[in-house]
Order: C-alpha cells, then structure tokens, then sequence
C-alpha cells in the first residue's frame, strides 16, 4: 500500500510533498476523451469486475445501517487498501443508500503530486472495473469559478488513489450519481476555508453529498495511533473543523486528509449540518492481528442535519408555541415602529430555546387587506428571534414594489409571519397546494411563493406555477415543465397579529 513514511503536518505540507511527491510522469497522460482509467485496480482493490463486485457488496452487506434522524450531508472515508480499511468505509456508504444524491463533491488529499491551490478534475469520467462515473459538468465549473485558487487541472488526479478507492463504493450504492473529484496538496487553513465555502455555495439547495477522504494516524506505535486517533475524532465529533486545525499543526492530532475533513466540515457547517457520527473506528494493526510494525487508523463518520432543521417531502415544522408566536409579532411590530420613526432598533433576547434556531423567516405586511411588503429568508440562516427584525426591517422598507411605509400608516399596518422549514427538491406531482411554498429556479433565475398564496388566489396547481415562473422568476409561464427547472418545497407556519 501507498503510505507516506513521515507524519503529515498540516502546515508543513510544503516540504513533505517536495521529500514525497513527484509530478505525474508523461506516460501517465489521460487517454482520450478524458476519461481517467484506475491507477490502483488490482492493488488497493480487486481488478477484476466480478470480484471488485463481491467484495464491495460483501462488504456493504455486512456494514451497519445506523438510525440518523436527518439528512446527510457528508461523510468520511478511510482510503487505504480494501483488506485493510475496506469495511470502515462501507459503513459510511451504508448510510447514503437512502438518500438522494444527484452528485457526489469528493475531496483528497495528493499522495504524489504537488500543486497549488486547489485542483479539480472537470470533465469526462472515471472508470474502474464496474463501469464508468461521468463528471457533473456544471457543478464543477460552478466549483470553480467561486475562487481564482479553484483551478480545472485533472494531472494531479492521475496515479492518486485517495478519491479512487471510493468510486467502486459509489458506483454500488448510487449508481446514477455523477462526481466532482477535487485535489488537495497544500493543507492550510487558506485552502481549508475557500474550498468549504466554494462547496457550500454550490452544493445550498441541491442534492449534493460530500465526501473527504482520509486516513489518520501513520506511525509505528501502537498505543500512540490509538490515543492519537482518539484525539482527532473527538474534534470532528464536535464539528469544530477550527480545533482541528490547530490540533494537526501541533501534531496533537494526525490525518493524512486533515485538509479534506476540516473543508468538509466548513461546507457542512454552512449548509446546516450540526452532527458528526462515528460509525466505525479501526487502526491496520487491529485488522491484521498484530500490533508490531507500521500503523495508520481508519474512521468512518456521517455529518447530518437534525430532523428539527430538515423537511422531507414538504414536511411541516415543530410548531411554535402561543407565546413564541406573540413575542415574534412583539419583536417584528417593535422593529417596524423604531425604524420608521427614525429611533435606534432594540437589542432583543430569545424567549426560549426555540427562537434561538435557525429558520427561514417572511415578513409580511398588509393594509386594508391589501399586499404593503413581504420580504424573508428562505434559507436558515440565522436565529429566530434575529431573522425576523432583520425582514422586518426589509419588508417595511426595502421592498422594490412599495415605498417605504411611513409613520402614518403604522396604525393601519397588519403583520403576518411565516416560519420555514428547509426547502428540499422536489417533482410536481409531489407538491400540494396550501400546504407547501415552492421555489422555481433555472439558472440565475429564482422566485418563490409562500403556501398561502395559493389559498388567497385560488389558482390551480399549473395556474401557481406558471404565475410563478413569470411573475416571480422572470421565466417564461411553461418553463416549469422543463425537465432543466428545478422546484422546491417547504412547508411555513403563519401566523399574525389578528390570531
């Protein structure tokens, strides 16, 4: 197997990669139609398409399938030789074969090449022995273009084994999923936080899982690997990708991936995720019976975001109470008042726990009946009981269909709000009128309607999004059907003053 000799540190990759990697020889060329054909079959894994298939299967079918209460957003996965870390990894896979995942982002760390910044393999496909995985194409150049550091460059993929080892697995389990492996050789923090954020602004309402590949300890003491290790999953445990960093600068902690995890860890952060598991944890030595010799650990973990911040199918929310409800109104009403009349808006207190969650959030303002400003969130991104200030403020005054509303109207302004659960991709057949808001979205072209309005207008279901398309999205009125639009669901709690 393939093992750096030395401990990586995280910053001090430069010099180890100049002592341990070497640019891909000229006989390495991708063949044409950039298709990149495997480097390690036969060595990590079987080369042989029957027998790659059992062994991958076997070893799914012995993995434990583990009660996640949301939805999962990454994993991580050990890439050593199958004999040896094998059965860690399908633990991960395991847990993903329920889940839909349009395209696989897949993060390694270089064993052999060096390079700057960081290097994504764009186009074509990856073979192995049970077929060939295409390349998402546009997630990939959507990757890309968030950071001049992101670069296309598919040499350093060739001959690496990192994100390899995880196709077979894939291919398995998801079979319709496209990929976008991403190289990285300098591990800094730089690195770390421009790939998270990149992948978390890419992957934000799409079925994208993300995959870091790692192992951890290398050395040859037995009892150091596992105090090590130990070390090192208690920080990715507490999704603390920061503590991490430091803890592989210091040597506290060790993984040869370190950067790919705390990327990971960046983007699953920013995209709602607030759990880690560790689904299994082994070293080589354990493996192979014998605790003499060289050591490298393996561990398999998901990152998930709890029932409480995701919705399945246009599921409806946890509720709110009586008294949470009022105090938003009170919070919204108090904003609104302090804004328009020129006074400094007040620092406001959650009441419970509960408005101190991340929500999506509308503000909705009515006079006599009639539309006065309606502005919000759609995405969870910040507490309660600061979101709705927030579009308060907007919806009173920033609202480009109105002007802003003025200090004689307070007395006659209605304030309604709308709570959101997380949209969630869904087909037409699945949406239904008054229970569940839809968002239309085609290129850079979005629009949203809240599930009342379906109740207000009356419309039929192709009346909701034909009007949605044109009024809100700047779409033509049938673009809805087009198998390249893409709609989301999401369900809302509203409530108002006159409740």
């Amino acid at each position: 197997m393939l093992y750096m000799v030395v401990r990586m540190k995280l910053f001090l990759p430069l010099l180890l990669f100049v002592l341990f990697c070497t640019n891909p020889k000229k006989e390495d060329k991708m063949d044409k139609g950039n298709i990149r054909r495997p480097a390690v079959a036969g060595k990590f894994y079987p080369g042989n398409l029957n027998e790659l298939q059992k062994e991958v299967d076997g070893f799914l079918e012995s993995a434990k399938k583990e009660e996640i209460e949301g939805k999962i957003v990454g994993i991580i996965c050990p890439h050593a030789g199958y004999p040896y870390s094998g059965a860690v990894a399908a633990r991960s896979f395991k847990q993903i074969e329920d889940e839909t995942v349009d395209a696989v982002i897949l993060i390694g760390p270089s064993h052999r090449a060096y390079f700057e910044g960081l290097a994504v393999y764009d186009k074509g496909g990856w073979e192995t022995p049970l077929g060939t995985v295409d390349i998402d194409k546009k997630l990939a150049k959507d990757l890309i273009v968030q950071n001049k550091a992101i670069r296309a460059d598919p040499s350093p993929h060739i001959g690496e084994h990192s994100i390899e080892v995880q196709i077979p697995f894939l291919q398995r389990v998801k079979p319709n999923a496209k990929i976008v492996p991403v190289m990285m050789c300098e591990q800094n923090e730089q690195n770390c936080k421009i790939l998270g954020d990149a992948i978390a602004n890419v992957a934000k309402d799409k079925d994208v899982l993300i995959l870091a590949s790692s192992d951890l300890y290398h050395g040859d003491l037995y009892e150091e690997c596992v105090k090590t290790d130990k070390r090192t999953l208690s920080y990715i445990k507490k999704m603390d990708p920061d503590g991490l960093l430091r803890a592989l600068a210091t040597s506290e902690s060790q993984a040869c991936g370190g950067g790919p995890i705390i990327s990971l860890l960046f983007a699953c952060r920013k995209l709602g995720a607030e759990s880690a598991k560790l689904l299994r944890y082994t070293n080589s030595a354990d493996v192979a019976g014998s605790k003499g010799g060289y050591v490298v650990g393996y561990s398999s973990f998901c990152i998930y975001k709890s029932e409480s911040k995701t919705m399945h199918n246009g599921g409806t929310s946890e509720g709110l109470s009586e008294e949470e409800k009022k105090e938003l109104i009170r919070i919204a009403r108090e904003t609104i008042e302090h804004k328009i009349k020129g006074k400094p808006i007040p620092k406001f207190t959650p009441l419970t726990k509960t408005l101190e969650e991340e929500r999506g959030v509308f503000v909705t303002l009515k006079k006599d009946g009639q539309l006065r400003g309606c502005i919000g969130y759609i995405q969870p991104i910040k507490p309660l009981y600061q979101a709705v200030p927030d579009m308060a403020v907007q919806s009173s005054t920033a609202d480009p269909r109105f002007p802003s509303v003025t200090e004689e109207e307070l007395k006659k302004i209605e304030i309604e709000i709308s709570v959101l659960t997380v949209p969630v991709r869904a087909k037409v057949e699945e949406i239904v009128l008054g229970k569940h808001g839809v968002i239309v979205k085609r290129g850079y072209n979005q629009g949203v309607f809240l599930p009342q309005v379906a109740t207000e207008t009356g419309w039929t279901k192709e009346e909701f999004l034909s009007n949605l398309c044109s009024h809100k999205a700047g779409l033509s009125p049938d673009e809805w059907k087009d198998k390249e639009t893409e709609l989301y669901i999401f369900s809302a709690e509203v409530f108002s003053e006159k409740e």
